[in-house]
């Protein structure tokens, strides 16, 4: 742990170098920035003012000098149209201006529509097409002298032409021109350039070439060409553009100026790390001289902080030794500044401090002694407590039995209640039944003996079937006799047809008619037999199922006997009954009344009851609500007792904190 105090400790002074140090030269660095880019951007708008104006002399110079040329020329054209010398005449003209002036040191040539060329008797100049030549064919379009396209002569020399159609009041048609180097057009561009390390060139608009430049090898060329830089392919863009406001191409300050009266565009640049080459020299000295002044500011820093803080460093070993319990240091004051006046309050923290200890030893004493007392009183007032709680819930319990009890009385007498008036009203259902089955029984007591009149009746009715079946027998039995009479007949005439059959049979052909009388009869008596048979086996089942109907006749004789017997006997008993019947009728209206009185008492029971209950349970929620109160006071007292053990304990901890204290 004192390890890591250790590792995290910082001092002031090591925050405020750390702190002032990078502040100061991060400003420092930010001031130079600022600086340096404030002149950077003033140093290029003068050199763009200065370039600008250059280009604007130059292009001012460019013009005049072309327009002297060009009015010298337009000069000797008009002159020769006022004039219209002969050819010999024309010819010494022409040769009076070879070598006048050294921009066209050929002087000025003719040609006309049939392809003859004039020119000064000393000139050099060929030409093989006259007609299909760039000077010729740019002439033939304008009547007045006018600058042309460059392009390479016969000689392989790069030139521009003046030209313009020369009217001499003939018929042939003739151009008149005189021939410029670019070689001198270069020597006047890059003569009138006013910025040092500046270059310019002039290029045609038309077709791009390069007409006057400081390097020879680019005359001619067209911009943007293979082998050029950047920078050439960038003013090709631009003048594509046909933007020729002032830029940065590729690292160069550009003005572009067109020269007026031909589709020339002259282009100034300078390189910016020229422009600006004075102000990064400028930049190296402000940046060592600040790196100077932060070392020299480093020092000052340093000192002037080891100055201030060696007071406070002082009062830190005094704070820290009052931290570890020791008021016997003290505090030396000096000065008037804020160190010091904290350092004078540290002084007074330090006086009453000492004060305060030594209260704090004896108000420690003091406490501990009261606390002592209030943990006997606590005590006292938890066993209190103890007892008033156990006396209470024995209270709570009886009257949670009684509660219980007088609900149950409650519950039972109003069931009681419930009970009785059920019970009257089944005792109502019950006399209401009553006189129905009185009724009832007297209704079966008038059809008992209505029953018992139809059984004798029917007794009777028995009796008389059972004499007409024995009738029956009786003549059954006749009829059997007189059947079996006929059966004896049938036999004998049986034998007669037989006897006859054999007497026919004997008497040949004479008794055939008798035997077929014979044969018939004896077929008849054969029938009547066997009738005779079929009703003796009829009667002889007639008169079994006779016997059958006189044994069941007498059976059911005797049964209704029986019957009769009993139902007389079931109209006694039913006369019993009813009377009996009458008797529990009475009966119970008188217990209807009963009932009703005890419907009346069990009600009041239970209206009784009801109250009981309810004045039980409050006297239940008060025994509670004391009871909780009196375990609330338990608590309280045994919170009490613990806090002032705390107190004791605390006290005994101020007074061994306060003993640490040396004073």
């Amino acid at each position: 742990m004192k390890k890591q105090e250790k590792n995290r400790f910082a001092s002031i002074k090591t925050k405020l170098l750390g702190t002032i140090i990078p502040v100061v030269v991060l400003l420092i660095v930010v001031l130079l920035l600022v600086a340096y880019n404030v002149s950077a951007g003033i140093i290029e708008e003068y050199s763009r003012n200065l370039l600008e104006s250059s280009v604007s002399n130059q292009t001012s110079r460019i013009e005049a000098w072309l327009n002297e040329n060009l009015s010298a020329f337009q000069i000797v054209k008009e002159t020769i149209e006022k004039v219209q010398p002969k050819e010999a005449d024309l010819q010494k003209m022409l040769d009076s201006y070879y070598g006048y002036n050294a921009n066209y040191p050929e002087g000025l040539y003719v040609a006309d529509s049939t392809g003859k060329l004039l020119k000064a008797a000393e000139s050099t100049k060929q030409e093989a097409d006259v007609l299909n030549s760039t000077w010729y064919r740019e002439g033939i379009t304008r009547i007045n002298m006018a600058y042309g396209s460059a392009y390479q002569n016969a000689e392989g020399v790069n030139v521009i032409s003046a030209s313009g159609i020369l009217n001499d009041g003939t018929d042939n048609i003739k151009v008149i021109a005189a021939d410029m180097t670019l070689d001198r057009i270069t020597i006047i561009v890059n003569s009138f350039i006013e910025m040092d390390e500046a270059e310019a060139f002039l290029v045609d608009t038309n077709d791009g070439t390069i007409l006057a430049h400081r390097d020879s090898a680019m005359i001619s060329r067209k911009l943007g060409e293979e082998g050029q830089s950047a920078f050439y392919g960038a003013v090709a863009e631009k003048m594509a553009a046909a933007d020729f406001n002032f830029c940065t191409l590729e690292g160069n300050m550009t003005v572009f100026k067109e020269i007026t009266g031909t589709n020339w565009l002259l282009v100034s640049y300078i390189p910016t790390d020229i422009v600006l080459a004075d102000l990064a020299k400028l930049r190296s000295i402000m940046l060592i001289i600040s790196i100077i002044a932060i070392l020299v500011l480093c020092v000052i820093v340093e000192r002037v902080t080891h100055m201030v803080i060696r007071p406070v460093k002082k009062l830190t070993e005094t704070i820290t030794a009052m931290t570890s319990g020791d008021f016997t240091v003290s505090v030396h004051t000096k000065g008037n500044d804020e160190i010091a006046v904290m350092s004078r309050s540290v002084e007074k923290f330090i006086d009453s401090m000492r004060a305060m200890i030594s209260s704090m030893g004896d108000i420690s004493g003091r406490l501990k002694g009261q606390a002592i007392s209030c943990d006997d009183v606590s005590n006292n007032m938890n066993d209190a407590a103890n007892i008033q709680a156990q006396s209470m819930g024995e209270l709570n319990i009886t009257v949670d039995q009684l509660s219980v009890s007088v609900n149950e009385i409650a519950e039972n007498a109003t069931m009681l209640a419930g009970y009785a008036a059920d019970t009257k009203a089944d005792s109502d259902a019950v006399e209401h039944k009553m006189r129905e089955t009185v009724e009832v029984s007297e209704k079966g007591r008038k059809d008992m003996e209505r029953v018992g009149e139809a059984l004798e009746s029917i007794r009777l009715s028995v009796q008389n079937l059972e004499t007409a079946v024995n009738k029956v027998g009786t003549a059954s039995g006749e009829i059997v006799q007189i059947v079996q009479f006929i059966g004896n007949i049938a036999d004998e005439t049986n034998m007669l047809s037989l006897n006859a059959s054999i007497e026919a049979a004997r008497a040949g052909e004479a008794g055939k008619g008798f035997a077929v009388v014979a044969t018939e009869i004896g077929k008849l008596a054969q029938n009547s037999t066997e009738s005779v048979e079929n009703i003796t086996r009829l009667i002889q089942q007639i008169n079994v199922l006779v016997e059958d109907a006189v044994r069941q006749a007498a059976d059911s004789a005797g049964e209704i006997g029986n019957s009769a017997e009993l139902i007389h006997t079931a109209v006694d008993t039913f006369d019993v009954i009813f009377q009996n019947v009458q008797d529990t009728s009475r009966l119970i209206e008188g217990v209807v009344d009963k009932i009703n009185q005890v419907d009346q008492v069990a009600t009041n029971v239970a209206a009784i009851s009801e109250e009981q209950a309810a004045s039980s349970d409050e006297i239940l929620a008060t025994s509670e609500s004391m009871l909780q109160q009196a375990k609330g006071i338990t608590e309280n007292s045994e919170q009490v007792a613990k806090e002032a053990k705390n107190l004791a304990v605390s006290s005994e901890n101020l007074a061994g904190q306060v003993q640490q204290f040396q004073i």
